[in-house]
């Protein structure tokens, strides 16, 4: 068999960015004027930045709005993310077993690189930018036997991808809804995953 890969969702699955998404729509408010609520979007982290604003700014507004929260967010939303319970090990983990580390994200890659660094947690690749099918994509492109995820579309992506669908319940999905996506196994959180990848047959392989 070929060398485990392990997947990795980032928002809500390896770190609470929660805090800093809402500082930095707060600065980006205070720049424009805007009283876009950082509040409700972080309370639900997962669709691209994009679609959150087009519910404030017209279509050809978006991407420079866009834009500019990324590059505020290097400033300000770094400071604000911690390691949910259980992440670091789990990572660790996956590397001391001698597979590799992926995280698939929709986060802008060079954001999810200093997330990951503020945290102190190490993975072998990052890849930025990629929701819902696209997920999949990168998935399949770097032979991910295991995705593990907090939303809908990380169950759906890791399925799409042929890949064990890993869901925890860090993020603002319930048990329930995860399930009926599909998801192979639901933990409550990443501080249970060293022990089910150490009993299930892909770590054996």
């Amino acid at each position: 068999m070929a060398l485990l890969v392990v997947g990795f969702d980032l928002d809500m699955t390896l770190i609470d960015s929660r805090p800093g998404v809402v500082a930095t729509f707060d600065a980006l408010n205070d720049e424009l004027g805007t009283a876009i609520d950082g509040a409700a979007i972080a309370s639900r982290l997962g669709p691209p930045l994009e679609r959150e604003m087009a519910a404030y700014f017209p279509p050809e507004e978006i991407d420079p709005v866009c834009d500019r929260f990324r590059a505020l967010y290097a400033q300000h939303g770094i400071r604000g993310c911690h390691a949910l319970p259980g992440a670091a090990a789990a990572v660790e983990h996956v590397r001391t077993i001698g597979a590799t580390t992926l995280v698939v994200t929709a986060k802008y890659e060079p954001n999810a690189h200093r997330c990951l660094d503020h945290v102190g947690i190490s993975v072998d690749h990052v890849v930025g930018w990629r929701h819902g099918p696209q997920k999949a994509e990168t998935l399949r492109d770097h032979g991910a036997h295991v995705y593990v995820g907090d939303t809908v579309p990380d169950v759906e992506a890791a399925l799409a991808a042929g890949a064990r669908a890993i869901a925890v319940t860090s993020g603002p999905v319930g048990r329930a809804e995860l399930q009926a996506a599909g998801a192979h196994v639901v933990l409550d959180s990443l501080a249970e995953f060293p022990e089910w990848l150490a009993s299930d047959s892909l770590a054996a392989d």
